[in-house]
């Protein structure tokens, strides 16, 4: 994928053949050494951090030396004698303590302890991190056994320890008065470790991110901004920007990095000044650390409602000190509003400076990304019920009320109103089609004239899908790189199918946010910062895609189909076009985007071999310790742990909203043929006839399969051809004697099949009430036909483009760089011969 730097990298090894580099252990240290480097890993966070150091000594050394060591250069001192390490007084000496006494490092990973004992590679490998970064900490929580009293008891401590002689040496331990994580597990990593910090400012860094020599030459130069005017208060927070360095891994990573770049650059600048509404949306800002340590802490770990612990606060460094606490938790931080909320709120002072970035990676799967915005959704559902976004909502001004609304929770309420928008539309157009007014009004615009109209509505459309979105984007990369330049990438990001992407995430955000205010239940989703050039199993993309973007899909898409079968306005297919054409658009990004940006989505074998490990994960029966990767039953509790958790108001809340599902029914039965054109509300009673006849054919194969199935095959064999056998019966006869028509049957199943879905969603709200009256099993068995059914519609159309081979030659090449698609290529070539042989 670098072949390039690879080629450098074996040169400097001295190795001509690829097999070489595995002969010597040293060798395979400097390939892991290089590969990470090249990754969202702790190694390249850990050397970018350590510029900090270098730059210290580096303008040190220019402050210190004399005209003749200027001359013979900065490396004559860098690479000293043994007899100048020794000497105290030596300029050598005086930069190395100038270093430790203006930088310190902490890198905070609560396992540690654990990983050392049962001899992980990774405590290792932290420990050849330590070695050589001799400014680099660790610190961690030791959990041990101590008999206290005849009992043995478990017992915590902070530690913090450093390499001496290529060993960790322990440097402070402090005794906790218990389990230290009582809250979120990324803050309370944070929080026992910020003891360990010195200094009077402090910077945070996560896992994800990096630095660069000539961005930490000018750190002396931010923190001289702690001194500065920054109006009538001064400052507690100093945003930075962020550089995101994983722009060119695949078109999904460069969306999120023009997304990302376009927020922490002209977002954070607008949002500092004039607007005074900044908080701290990133690790990279820099806090004052007495300020914030005398006002409630740094991170926030109150369960829950902080899993965006930040933006409730702010990295330590001054013009005497720098402290740099690193997390390398896995936890990603999204909640960082909340440092930002109480030093906003005990008189703080946040700013943002643009002329000093530091390095930062992004998710660049579409899993990856999903799973994050799905937690920062769920956070900004909690922050949308804190006491924190009260307070700041009742002390603003409003204008400040205003911009601060709008650019926190505000995003979320907008774009979850916008998915309200479309279900409101859709709905009250089905009503106005199937009650009949809708003719009428169609008859009327077109007696009137309705020709503007449909112009105006045509121009409008062509603005509304996501344009105005991508503006703040498009504005920065114009001033940072030119307006041609931000002409050319939009118009390639709009080939490479950004719009679906947005649509996508509009979906994700929309889901998890509502979720969190309905029933609450903010959970952390680990997302893994790996390579992402694996293929992504149906299975998998149904499992986290089901629930916010599948059944969203289909309902829109029935309510589409039932709007064309039946609105007034559809057969003139330019007003049809105009109203369906961006919800359509929806629909199919929201139940096919997925697949469009999964790695070799369209690859025959890979489908085949998708669609065995579905059938075989849907088919699967749960159980205590059964993953939910493995069975459908368990992850289908697992997505109901929400309604479980909830109040009495969520549940009633969730049966309110699924009676929607019971408008399809109301509505088609009165167009069916076998009706005769009766109005009269006996037509929807007798309808409820076949709701009653298929809950009575599911119990009784319910029980028939309890009763016969394990012993007795051939009667519970015997009982679904009886079964079937008087459903066809019956239809036969109302074939004959009714008049139904072949269409009535496709309109049936429009009405039936949201009815049986609406059935579901009450039971899974009612659930101690359906399985005491043993209904529940037969509510399981209507879910996973429905299930089934569900991924057969989303199956089938990827199946069917797989069939053509250039299906996934040409999804390779657009969506992603050629860097991405050669490893991709390398990738099946692998696999290949490993089949071959």
């Amino acid at each position: 994928m670098l072949p390039e730097e690879w080629n450098n990298f074996l040169e400097r090894l001295d190795c001509k053949k690829d097999s070489e580099i595995w002969e010597t252990d040293e060798n395979i240290l400097q390939l892991r050494h290089w590969a990470s480097l090249r990754g969202q890993t702790l190694c390249r966070t850990v050397r970018g951090m350590m510029y900090y150091r270098r730059a210290i000594k580096l303008q040190a050394f220019l402050d210190m030396a004399s005209e003749k060591e200027i001359l013979d250069g900065y490396k004559a001192i860098a690479v000293p004698s043994e007899e100048e390490k020794k000497s105290h007084r030596s300029l050598y000496a005086s930069l190395e303590a100038m270093a430790d006494m203006k930088f310190t490092y902490v890198a905070t990973c609560q396992n540690y302890g654990n990983q050392k004992r049962s001899g992980d590679r990774r405590a290792t490998d932290i420990l050849n991190l330590m070695v050589n970064n001799p400014s680099l900490r660790v610190a961690y929580i030791d959990e041990i056994e101590e008999r206290e009293g005849g009992k043995v008891q478990k017992v915590y401590y902070s530690v913090l320890i450093k390499a001496v002689d290529n060993l960790d040496q322990e440097i402070y331990r402090i005794k906790l008065p218990g389990p230290p994580k009582l809250g979120e597990g990324k803050p309370e990593n944070q929080n026992h470790a910020i003891i360990f910090t010195r200094g009077e400012a402090l910077q945070t860094i996560d896992m994800n991110q990096d630095n660069y020599l000539e961005e930490a030459l000018k750190m002396r130069n931010l923190l001289e901004e702690f001194n500065e005017d920054h109006g009538v208060r001064p400052p507690t927070i100093l945003g930075v920007r962020e550089h995101i360095f994983t722009g060119s891994v695949s078109s999904l990573a460069w969306f999120m990095s023009n997304q990302e770049t376009s927020f922490v650059t002209i977002g954070q600048r607008v949002l500092a000044r004039p607007l005074k509404v900044r908080f701290h949306y990133g690790h990279p800002d820099v806090f004052d650390r007495i300020f914030h340590f005398t006002r409630g802490g740094f991170s926030k770990a109150s369960c829950g409602i902080n899993l965006s612990e930040d933006i409730f606060a702010g990295n330590i460094l001054d013009t005497s000190f720098l402290a740099v606490i690193f997390d390398i938790s896995t936890f990603a931080s999204y909640a960082f509003a909340y440092t930002g909320f109480n030093s906003t709120l005990r008189r703080g002072n946040v700013t943002h400076h643009e002329y000093i970035q530091v390095g930062k990676g992004r998710d660049v799967g579409l899993n990856q990304i999903s799973l994050f915005e799905a937690k920062v959704a769920c956070g900004n559902g909690e922050q949308t019920l804190s006491r924190d976004i009260y307070r700041l909502g009742h002390r603003f001004d409003f204008f400040r009320m205003l911009s601060f609304y709008f650019t926190t929770i505000g995003f979320y309420i907008s774009s979850m109103l916008v998915a309200l928008t479309v279900y409101a539309f859709l709905y009250g157009k089905f009503y106005l089609s199937l009650s009949g007014f809708e003719a009428a009004i169609v008859k009327l615009a077109r007696k009137k004239g309705d020709d503007p109209l449909k112009a105006a509505m045509a121009s409008q459309s062509l603005v509304q899908i996501g344009l105005l979105m991508t503006l703040p984007m498009i504005m920065e990369i114009g001033l940072e790189r030119g307006f041609r330049t931000a002409l050319s990438d939009f118009i390639i990001m709009q080939l490479q199918l950004a719009p679906v992407f947005f649509t996508f995430s509009l979906g994700t955000k929309m889901h998890y946010y509502g979720r969190t205010l309905l029933h609450g239940g903010a959970k952390y989703r680990a997302t893994g910062r790996g390579f992402v050039v694996r293929h992504e199993r149906f299975a998998e993309n149904y499992r986290l895609y089901s629930r916010s973007h599948f059944v969203k899909g289909i309902e829109l898409a029935i309510l589409l189909i039932c709007y064309k079968l039946y609105g007034a306005a559809t057969p003139d297919s330019t007003t049809y076009a105009i109203l369906s054409l961006s919800m359509w658009f929806l629909v199919c990004s929201w139940l096919f985007g997925p697949f469009l940006f999964n790695p070799s989505g369209f690859e025959w074998q890979k489908i085949v071999e998708d669609w065995d490990d579905w059938s075989k994960w849907i088919s699967s029966r749960g159980g205590i310790g059964v993953p939910s990767n493995k069975s459908w039953e368990s992850w289908w509790d697992e997505e109901q742990e929400h309604l479980q958790n909830t109040g009495i108001w969520g549940r009633i809340w969730e049966v309110i909203l699924t009676l929607r599902f019971f408008v399809y029914q109301y509505g088609i039965v009165y167009h069916l043929h076998v009706t005769r054109d009766d109005k009269s509300i006996t037509v929807y009673g007798l309808s409820w006839l076949v709701v009653v006849g298929a809950i009575i054919i599911l119990k009784i194969v319910s029980m028939g399969r309890k009763t016969f199935s394990a012993d007795f095959q051939l009667m519970f064999r015997l009982l679904k051809v009886s079964l079937f056998i008087g459903t066809v019966v019956v239809l036969v006869l109302m074939f004959t004697l009714l008049s139904l028509t072949v269409g009535d049957i496709f309109a049936s199943l429009l009405a039936f099949m949201p009815t049986g879905w609406a059935f579901i969603q009450i039971a899974q709200a009612c659930r101690p009430l359906v399985k005491g009256i043993g209904m529940w099993g037969s509510i399981k068995a209507l879910t996973r036909g429905y299930e089934y059914l569900m991924g057969v519609i989303i199956f089938a159309p990827v199946a069917i483009l797989a069939w053509f081979p250039f299906v996934s030659d040409f999804q390779t090449r657009l969506l992603y760089n050629q860097a991405f698609s050669r490893g991709l290529q390398i990738q099946r070539i692998l696999s290949g011969g490993k089949k071959n042989k």
